[in-house]
């Protein structure tokens, strides 16, 4: 039932110095459920007809259903992105994913309106704790430090994610999610795009895993490039001590791994899926991630519109690049890299890491398999969409389907 339907007795209510809780439980009671809460019956509106008294600086309250009608906008825009990046946004990340759909609200506003339009999600985030980082942290500009690292929460569901994120701006630079952590894959995908889209980092910090052998190669050919070369061009340490990067997988796993984690152990743990058959590992690991892709990317977009105190805005303070800036023949494509590598180290870089086996022996097979599958469920963002929100059905659904299509 429409708020506006009831704007009669709301007004009748008020002048009878009803107070809002009074308000919203009369409307509760009539079975009015939408728009109903507190939240909603207060505040200003647009055409200024007096429905209380002693409104500080003299201002005036319009009438309830005005009111509603102002806000019903931003609150349904809220409830669908809500519906889309799940329980573990707050206000402020959902400012910044709000942002790049060219919406604009106060982080207070939008963090009243999730309250209120989503309460038991905003009860779960004031229960949950917040991994924060004790050790200080300092960059002096955009371009001096990369940080980069892999997260493997989904490894054994053929789930790997790799990101790089700029240690002045906070700026995720770059992002992918393949199966198995992958020399070529993280290059191109994470590197080489950050490298060609921003300029060449100063130093570039990781962890000791080998996955990051050709990153860490080419960037030792670019050294005398680099804007400052008194410090090692990449170093190497502990991921405990890699904090820039290493805070945000927290992020990640409660807004993306998370989620497809429990559908998928729960799809195992009931023997829908056997993962000891490399078949069904393909097939999942093909599926999760393309899934987990659309978790990642928002997660990326919104971070990078988020309001970091004390800073600033990701995308802002990362306006105007490295210092240095690169051409694609400086930073070769991932092929020609590992080419190089191989020959002037003297050892060989896995070209492709496969996770199960594909079960398709031809180009035409797949393709074949491809559209019977998308034609059952071609929609990636809308399969995101439900099991983020705890609705595991179109994603298991689909997941069987696509096992059933390939065998």
């Amino acid at each position: 039932m429409a708020l506006e339907q009831h704007e009669g007795m709301i007004r009748q209510l008020k002048e009878e110095g009803k107070t809002y809780d009074e308000i919203s439980n009369k409307l509760l009671a009539e079975g009015v459920i939408r728009g109903a809460s507190v939240a909603n019956l207060q505040g200003k509106g647009t055409c200024g007809q007096q429905v209380g008294k002693g409104v500080p600086g003299g201002a005036t309250k319009c009438c309830v259903g005005c009111h509603w009608r102002a806000k019903h906008t931003s609150l349904q825009l809220i409830i669908i992105c809500s519906l889309k990046v799940g329980p573990m946004y707050g206000r402020k990340t959902m400012k910044g994913y709000l942002a790049t759909k060219g919406i604009r609200a106060c982080h207070m506003r939008v963090g009243a309106a999730m309250q209120a339009v989503r309460p038991h999600y905003h009860e779960g985030r004031q229960r949950g704790a917040r991994n924060l980082n004790p050790v200080p942290y300092r960059a002096e500009y955009f371009g001096e430090k990369l940080h980069m690292d892999q997260n493997e929460k989904l490894v054994m569901f053929g789930v790997t994610h790799a990101m790089a994120i700029d240690g002045y701006s906070g700026k995720l630079v770059g992002h992918s999610t393949m199966p198995v952590k992958n020399n070529l894959v993280i290059y191109e995908e994470v590197y080489r795009k950050a490298v060609l889209g921003h300029g060449l980092w100063d130093q570039v910090r990781t962890d000791r895993g080998r996955e990051f052998y050709l990153c860490q190669y080419v960037q030792e050919k670019l050294a005398g490039q680099r804007y400052c070369t008194a410090r090692p061009s990449f170093l190497q340490t502990p991921s405990t001590l890699n904090h820039r990067i290493e805070r945000l997988w927290s992020e990640v796993n409660t807004r993306v791994n998370f989620p497809i984690k429990a559908c998928l152990q729960s799809l195992t743990d009931q023997g829908a899926i056997n993962m000891e058959d490399d078949v069904v590992k393909f097939c999942t690991s093909q599926l999760a991630c393309q899934v987990a892709s659309v978790g990642l990317t928002r997660f990326v977009e919104a971070w990078n519109q988020h309001s970091v105190p004390g800073r600033g805005i990701p995308d802002s303070l990362a306006s105007g690049g490295c210092p240095v800036k690169v051409t694609p023949s400086m930073v070769p494509c991932a092929a020609v890299a590992a080419d190089l590598y191989d020959a002037e180290r003297g050892s060989s870089l896995t070209r492709h890491s496969p996770f199960g086996r594909d079960p398709f022996v031809s180009v035409e097979e797949r393709a074949l398999a491809q559209g019977r599958f998308m034609a059952l469920h071609g929609d990636l963002n809308a399969m995101f969409n439900s099991v983020v929100n705890e609705n595991n059905g179109p994603f298991s659904d689909a997941l069987l389907d696509l096992i059933r299509i390939s065998t």
